[in-house]
């Protein structure tokens, strides 16, 4: 298939988890025979800060403006056989209606934010997608699984709405013998509602074991935050930085935005790249992580600060140990980039007569 996507960002990882997850999509697309064109804004904060300015597996082109895309792509949009639209483009609902108008085949929007989405949509800010659009999609591509597949179909008029969750490259995110620096670890950009509970399961639990050393690393926290002498601040990795960093920690965190735990059913990126990695998962609680990873076995749920310090001081070794591997085998069965691919292929086919599609020898089974 010809394939153009329109996204947030594939060419730099500061400050979004977009591009990890865009690369390791079309990394796979690319390998099953693909052809695709990532078609990206070019932002100054994204120019200052780019790890991949061309991506091996695709061709990617920087547009300046609205105007500049419609009059330089408009033939790739027409002759397409997937135009996929993601969430957080600038101008998106521009963006949207010129694809909607323009496609020759299958539309999509991509959403790697869905509840932040929705919660926009319900408060009347159209920001990137407008509630008209989104029964033109042919599909919508959530990140949300779950109850809000249905509320985008019933509530929003989407004719079919998949999720679509984030994926890891098993390639990149494995397990290493780097001995660990730090007791617990986070990585995130900051988030206002997701900072008290990073203070409540990091920050508190560093101060009660002084002795010990913690890691908190992501852009854009604000410079009046205090820490801790013991809690490290990395201030922006890399994608390629981040299997050593995972591997350096005893344990890392999970702390979920509050959009996302009201709605469940939405795992980050950086959940199935710590589980790759077969490091022990300590998270917050949200409705449909027990379907991703068994609490208990194969990951930990907590509440509060307590609960951290009780796994810090009392949880066995060897059972540590064995949490990760059995995290690891998980998330490694059913949600690698190469697991979205044939998805992503199955979703189109299901709503394209292309010839493509149609043909015997067109094999969906994932390239591990």
């Amino acid at each position: 298939m010809r394939i153009v996507i329109l996204g947030l960002s594939i060419t730099s990882s500061w400050g979004n988890g977009h591009a990890t997850t865009y690369r390791g999509l079309v990394q796979e697309l690319n390998r099953r025979g693909h052809d695709v064109l990532f078609l990206e804004r070019d932002q100054t904060w994204y120019a200052d800060h780019r790890d991949l300015a061309q991506p091996p597996y695709c061709r990617a082109e920087l547009y300046s403006d609205y105007p500049d895309l419609v009059k330089r792509f408009e033939a790739e949009i027409k002759e397409a056989d997937c135009v996929l639209v993601g969430s957080y483009v600038p101008d998106g609902i521009s963006v949207a209606d010129w694809v909607l108008e323009t496609a020759g085949g299958v539309t999509a929007f991509y959403d790697i934010d869905t509840p932040v989405t929705l919660a926009k949509l319900d408060r009347g800010e159209d920001e990137y997608l407008a509630p008209h659009l989104v029964p033109r999609f042919d599909l919508y591509l959530s990140f949300t699984g779950g109850p809000t597949l249905e509320a985008i179909e019933q509530r929003y008029g989407s004719p079919r709405a998949r999720a679509f969750y984030c994926s890891v490259d098993p390639e990149v995110y494995y397990p290493t013998n780097k001995a660990n620096s730090w007791e617990l670890g986070y990585l995130g950009t900051y988030s206002a509602d997701r900072q008290p509970k990073l203070d409540q399961l990091l920050t508190n639990p560093a101060k009660h074991y002084p002795e010990r050393q913690f890691v908190v690393a992501g852009p854009l926290y604000p410079e009046w935050l205090a820490w801790p002498a013991n809690v490290e601040r990395v201030h922006h990795l890399s994608p390629s930085q981040h299997r050593c960093f995972y591997n350096a920690q005893r344990y890392t965190l999970n702390i979920t935005r509050a959009d996302m735990v009201r709605a469940g059913y939405s795992p980050s990126v950086r959940l199935f790249e710590a589980a790759a990695c077969g490091v022990p998962i300590v998270s917050d609680h949200w409705e449909g992580l027990a379907t991703l990873l068994t609490p208990g076995k194969e990951i930990l749920l907590v509440n509060n600060e307590e609960d951290v310090i009780e796994i810090l001081r009392d949880f066995p070794e060897t059972e540590r140990l064995e949490l990760g591997r059995r995290a690891r085998q998980r998330i490694l069965s059913a949600h690698t980039a190469a697991h979205r691919a044939v998805e992503f292929e199955m979703l189109i086919g299901g709503h394209s007569t292309s010839a493509l599609l149609q043909t015997s020898d067109f094999a969906l089974q994932p390239t591990l």
